[in-house]
């Protein structure tokens, strides 16, 4: 395990990152025991109030079981692990996007969208909808634009998201818009047919201002399709590479 001291500007987070890393990255796995407090303590140059304060998020990460006397035992973060780990998997340790990581994730976007939007046209408010029309807007308004429609359509679907009153949708997105914003610069290229695909996000704005369930989740459905088609050829492009 090659960890390295580290700055004290930010101790515990700086500690929760290597030995996070360590975790994900397989160079650890479920079953191995970290070193104890005091081995920590010296291979890292910090106190043990900065290592203490890591392992007590490693534990709330589902990452490590802590139990008195018996150190810190390494689980298997698939089975422990929460939907906040999706940043932390999406790369390798060289750096370089994980396909099976990455298409998981356009699965699980995929799958959720149309429920959320479903939820969305029997619950949204006024509000919600005010400000799903607004994102539209913007996005008729660039309509070659990339990075513009990519803001605002992200924009929507926050609004789609809050309209569902469903916290676990809304958590779940989190994690979605965090590993979204992880690899942005790539993900516009690969999702431009469906960010030019304006009408269609147009129809599920249409739905969800009638209530009109079904169709929300249909048009919705048909959107997201249109970018995972996309990526999928991207993903299978690094696979073919590899």
């Amino acid at each position: 395990m090659a960890l390295t001291p580290v700055a004290r500007s930010s101790l515990s987070d700086a500690v929760f990152e290597q030995l996070s890393s360590e975790i994900v990255s397989g160079a650890l796995s479920p079953g191995d025991t970290l070193p104890a407090e005091r081995e920590l303590v010296a291979v890292l140059g910090v106190n043990r109030g900065a290592v203490r304060e890591a392992l007590k998020r490693l534990v709330q990460a589902g990452l490590v079981d802590v139990r008195h006397g018996g150190g810190a035992t390494v689980l298997d973060y698939a089975r422990s692990g929460g939907l906040d780990l999706l940043p932390r998997l999406l790369f390798g340790g060289d750096g370089s996007v994980r396909v099976e990581v990455a298409r998981s994730v356009m699965e699980m976007r995929e799958a959720l969208g149309p429920q959320m939007a479903r939820r969305c046209a029997q619950r949204r408010g006024a509000d919600h909808l005010r400000d799903m029309r607004a994102a539209l807007a913007q996005m008729r308004d660039s309509p070659d634009d990339l990075e513009v429609l990519s803001v605002h359509a992200l924009e929507l679907w926050q609004q789609v998201v809050d309209g569902s009153g469903n916290v676990a949708y809304q958590l779940a997105f989190n994690a979605l818009r965090t590993t979204y914003e992880e690899i942005r610069g790539a993900l516009v290229l690969a999702l431009r047919e469906e960010l030019v695909a304006v009408d269609t996000a147009s129809a599920l704005v249409d739905a969800v201002a009638a209530r009109r369930s079904r169709d929300a989740e249909q048009a919705a459905a048909r959107w997201l399709r249109l970018g995972s088609r996309g990526m999928e050829r991207v993903l299978a492009q690094l696979e073919a590479s590899s």
